[in-house]
């Protein structure tokens, strides 16, 4: 009988309510710019469960409402650009199919982006610290700056594609490069942070989601064509973040209490023609 009680006095809780415990408990000014905002849905949706994810593919959806979670908090885009505009999309049969199912399941899908980032610590930066087990390895002062033992670079990528699960991370450097200074660009990194990293004296790696492979790669590779000792590792978008959207369902268990909240990963999209995906 609890339990019933519990979960109807949940079924009460909405979709605006849950954002507006978010803007209270996130520690930085709500800003006026920002694409944090409810997607799809609306602030009047009754929440049965929440699930945090990374991307929220038509598959984490589904994954989600076969989970009983019907409000999504996604860190990235749900309808493929990143302001989530959806005119453009009027007559496509995939949006149209998203949206339908969206509907039809009394979804609402909450962006959470820009204040997930400025939080401080960064929540991202937080999350993959957590999953790549490096609490001792951050610069007390800087969390996206890491020290190392000096673990080769061809090692220290393959620990952090064991740790994150991902199939097709790329990197460029060499080999045997003793990685004691890494500086994280979780997520996308355009041109100024990631050519300051490889440019800076204190840095042996730089790591990093995805960036343009017209600027900043060929700018690595500049960099140790003239002698400098450096690399940088390629995680792909979503094995970059991931993690800080499960420690996102960690944190907003401590002010979401009467619903439950999971974290629902997203597939990494890529695979390697060498191990394809069964």
């Amino acid at each position: 009988m609890a339990a019933e009680l519990a979960a109807q006095e949940g079924a009460k809780l909405t979709a605006g309510q849950i954002v507006e415990r978010i803007q209270k408990n996130i520690g930085v000014a709500w800003r006026t710019e920002t694409v944090d905002k409810i997607v799809a849905g609306t602030a009047q949706t009754p929440v049965r469960g929440i699930a945090t994810t990374m991307m929220s593919t038509f598959d984490v959806l589904q994954q989600a409402v076969a989970k009983g979670r019907n409000f999504i908090i996604t860190h990235e885009p749900t309808f493929y650009n990143h302001l989530d505009t959806t005119d453009q999309f009027s007559s496509d049969p995939t949006y149209q199919a998203k949206a339908d199912f969206i509907r039809k399941h009394e979804i609402a899908v909450f962006r959470f982006h820009d204040h997930w980032h400025a939080m401080r610590p960064d929540g991202i930066a937080t999350g993959m610290i957590q999953e790549l087990g490096w609490e001792k390895n951050v610069d007390p002062q800087n969390p996206r700056q890491l020290r190392f033992s000096g673990i080769p670079l061809a090692k220290f990528a393959q620990e952090m594609q064991k740790k994150l699960g991902a199939r097709t991370i790329r990197v460029i450097g060499d080999p045997n490069l003793a990685v004691k200074t890494a500086r994280a660009g979780w997520g996308y990194a355009g041109n100024p942070p990631g050519m300051a990293a490889l440019s800076s004296q204190d840095v042996d790696v730089y790591i990093c989601g995805e960036t343009r492979e017209w600027e900043l790669i060929p700018y690595a590779q500049d960099v140790i064509a003239t002698g400098k000792k450096r690399g940088i590792i390629v995680l792909g978008h979503v094995a970059s973040e991931q993690g800080g959207m499960k420690y996102c369902a960690a944190w907003l268990k401590a002010f979401v209490t009467e619903v439950p909240v999971d974290f629902v990963p997203a597939a990494e999209p890529f695979w390697s023609p060498d191990k394809p995906v069964a």
